[in-house]
């Protein structure tokens, strides 16, 4: 009971229908109110007419005594300076009061049981007849106006019953308001009810694909509704995460197998060397064994500078940014090479770490040199709010096919980038993790005789 009255759904429903409960309730409240504050209006209007009738009657020199019968037939009273009744209905001053519990306050008095007679004031003539009213088995809204002759020697009550079709119209609205109302608000919570229950179930199916998915099993996807609505966007999301995850544990699990088979060749060469010097230790020169075995050494700390590079890379923007001009990070790199040339047509201004554009800019010198001819070419230019870097080799070049690929770790395309001659197949990768933490890229460009590889990283904003 306590998970369910803890739903979307639920709370949703019971939101719906307070809420439209407390707004249709307001409003029907200040309907009926508006309503019977009308017929109120329209009775006092009419009361304060039949007063000013017989006022404009007496200004015009008429007695009160020959206004006997019409006084007495329109509920009126006449009232001296001294307020005495003259002529009329005994009490109507007073509101026209059946308990005696409410006295006339103004020119508009209401009250809810009309016809009412005072009859211990003597003399009275009665107006029962006239409202024709029986106190004891009806509830009439009555309002009394008073007004004051131009002698001011008389003051002149009249009273009016509120419409008696209007008041019985409000009084059934007031009770289908009462019963209604409730109803309406049940409605529209229902309508919510369903109306939630439907726009979550491509949710529930979302949320059951997922809890069916596994480590192992992420090529698999959540079923997206046919809307365009939120739910679709939450399901179009969902599945981009599910294939950038698949494909980070795919590339993961590569990286691991590869990077745990480049460990085990230089530790299983230092492993041979060290056992077959200790089995022989008369056959062979221990000098040699030791250079061999510092050389597995050195391949192998370098692998492993070059893995943690990566995991840093993976998981990390550059440490420092701070703006790097390129032609120090050329002049850095190529001291003391031989074979490479260094052309800069310009002196861009770089925002980034500059030890890691070093390394960069290394890694593919390095991997020039390695497979070039006669010599390396390393030029920086800008182009289009770019700094450009690119190095030329004039090798074998590097085939179409191959010009994605060759920027994945642990990738060699042939013979000549065997491990012997080269590395581990994690310089270019690390170039374009560098390149890719600064915001730029990294591509083979096409180039006749030789492999060119180009370097965009974005210039850095002036200072304003």
């Amino acid at each position: 009971m306590r998970e369910f009255l803890r739903t979307t759904r639920f709370r949703v429903a019971l939101t719906s229908f307070v809420t439209s409960l407390l707004a249709l309730g307001v409003v029907s409240a200040w309907l009926v109110v508006d309503a019977e504050n009308r017929l109120g209006q329209g009775a006092a209007q009419v009361a304060r007419a039949r007063a000013a009738a017989i006022v404009q009657l007496l200004n015009t020199g008429a007695a009160p005594a020959d206004l006997l019968v019409l006084v007495r037939d329109s509920a009126y009273e006449v009232v001296d300076r001294f307020g005495r009744r003259v002529i009329g209905c005994p009490g109507l001053r007073h509101g026209l009061l059946a308990r005696g519990d409410e006295y006339w306050r103004g020119d508009s008095v209401s009250v809810l049981e009309a016809g009412a007679v005072d009859e211990s004031m003597p003399g009275s003539v009665g107006c029962r007849g006239v409202l024709g009213r029986d106190i004891e088995t009806t509830e009439t809204r009555v309002h009394v106006a008073a007004e004051t002759s131009g002698d001011s020697k008389y003051r002149i009550y009249g009273a009016a019953v509120v419409d008696e079709s209007g008041q019985a119209a409000l009084d059934a609205v007031r009770v289908t308001l009462l019963v209604g109302v409730p109803v309406i608000a049940l409605l529209i919570g229902a309508v919510a009810w369903l109306a939630v229950r439907r726009s979550l179930r491509p949710v529930e199916a979302i949320r059951s694909e997922v809890a069916e998915i596994g480590a192992h099993d992420l090529s698999r996807r959540v079923p997206a509704p046919d809307s365009a609505d939120e739910i679709a966007k939450l399901a179009e999301t969902m599945n981009t995460m599910l294939a950038r995850l698949d494909t980070a544990v795919t590339r993961q699990s590569r990286f691991t197998s590869d990077a745990s088979h480049e460990l085990r060749t230089p530790l299983a060469s230092l492993r041979t060397q060290l056992e077959v010097l200790l089995a022989h230790p008369d056959r062979l020169d221990w000098r040699d064994a030791c250079r061999n075995a510092l050389l597995d050494i050195t391949r192998l700390q370098d692998l492993v500078g070059d893995l943690v590079l990566l995991g840093k890379l993976d998981n990390a923007e550059p440490e420092r940014a701070t703006p790097v001009r390129l032609s120090e990070v050329v002049e850095s790199c190529l001291s003391g090479r031989q074979g490479v040339r260094a052309g800069l047509d310009e002196d861009p201004l770089v925002l980034g770490d500059r030890g890691r554009l070093e390394r960069l800019l290394r890694n593919l010198v390095d991997n020039a040199q390695r497979h070039t001819r006669t010599g390396v070419e390393v030029r920086v230019s800008t182009v289009d709010g770019f700094a450009v870097l690119a190095v030329t080799d004039d090798g074998p070049g590097i085939p179409v096919a191959d010009r994605e690929r060759v920027f994945d770790r642990f990738v060699r395309l042939d013979d000549g980038r065997a491990r012997d001659d080269g590395g581990a197949g994690l310089g270019l990768a690390i170039v374009a993790e560098i390149a890719q933490a600064h915001g730029g890229t990294v591509e083979v460009a096409d180039h006749v005789g030789g492999a060119r590889l180009v370097v965009r990283l974005p210039l850095a904003k002036p200072r304003s």
